[in-house]
């Protein structure tokens, strides 16, 4: 426990720094207010847009009066994080459940100073932990703490069922960070609901390491997340090919599906820093306003 204490704490120092630093600004020019709310009346004035007239208290007083409208400001950003067995790869310190924890870090706390809810979703092939939108510093640190330590019931992944719960869950629209590295298929059309009613993003966790099958002969090796072991000759070109061809079937389907949602996608390398990854996509975001 007291390990765990002091990576939270560790990855909360790192983190903040660069929100202070680098991110605050650019989350908060990118992500905008849910729209406009009415605050009050007050009486016309020449310019007013006539079709804010409340014709109610016009009608009431006698002379015109308008309704004045503010920015809705505050949000509530949802994290929905991959917890299955392919998280685990990576090296001690790098692994991309570890990748995930601060990026959700740097997300939480950027939503906290900008006085937004944040709240968290884990997932494997089933829900494993619900934390429901809260401000507050205490409130980030649980959501570090979790991301970074959780211990799964399952090993595989169903985004289309992590998706189906948050869209069923959260009510109002949000901005959600779905944070995996996308093993899964069948996704598409749940995507497409939820990029509706969401401002939805996904963020990518790749690791260089699984995208080569290094040529050592006859190995055994074990499914991360369904725990089959086989013996696999990694010297055999036939074995090369599906290798090949099975890494760039997901990334071709990841691609289609976020491209035909209309979606936004950052792609993060465990052995790369994501600050730039990260930084181009805010800077991006924030040409289309």
């Amino acid at each position: 426990m007291l390990e765990i204490i002091k990576q939270v704490r560790q990855i909360e120092l790192k983190t903040r720094g660069l929100v202070n630093q680098v991110f605050s600004g650019e989350y908060h020019s990118v992500f905008k207010g849910r729209g406009m709310e009415f605050s009050e009346v007050r009486e016309y004035q020449f310019g007013d847009d006539i079709r804010n007239i409340d014709w109610n208290v016009t009608a009431r007083y006698g002379h015109p009066f308008v309704k004045v409208f503010e920015e809705e400001r505050e949000l509530t950003v949802m994290l929905l994080v991959d917890m299955s067995g392919s998280l685990s790869f990576g090296t001690k310190d790098k692994t991309k459940q570890r990748i995930a924890a601060e990026l959700s870090s740097i997300l939480a706390f950027s939503a906290l100073k900008n006085n937004d809810k944040v709240g968290l979703i884990l997932f494997t092939d089933r829900i494993e932990k619900f934390v429901p939108p809260r401000k507050g510093k205490s409130h980030v640190l649980r959501i570090i703490r979790e991301v970074l330590s959780f211990e799964p019931e399952g090993n595989k992944t169903n985004l289309k069922g992590a998706l189906e719960f948050l869209n069923h869950t959260i009510k109002k629209r949000c901005i959600l960070f779905v944070i995996s590295d996308f093993f899964d298929t069948g996704y598409d059309k749940i995507l497409k609901v939820v990029g509706r009613k969401h401002d939805c993003i996904g963020i990518v966790l790749n690791d260089r390491h699984e995208k080569i099958l290094p040529e050592m002969g006859l190995v055994k090796f074990r499914d991360a997340e369904s725990g089959e072991v086989a013996i696999i000759d990694t010297s055999s070109r036939m074995v090369q090919d599906w290798f090949s061809r099975r890494l760039k079937d997901q990334y071709d389907y990841r691609k289609t599906v976020f491209r035909a949602s209309k979606l936004d996608i950052v792609e993060i390398s465990t052995e790369e820093s994501y600050i730039r990854p990260l930084v181009d996509f805010f800077k991006l975001r924030e040409k289309r306003w």
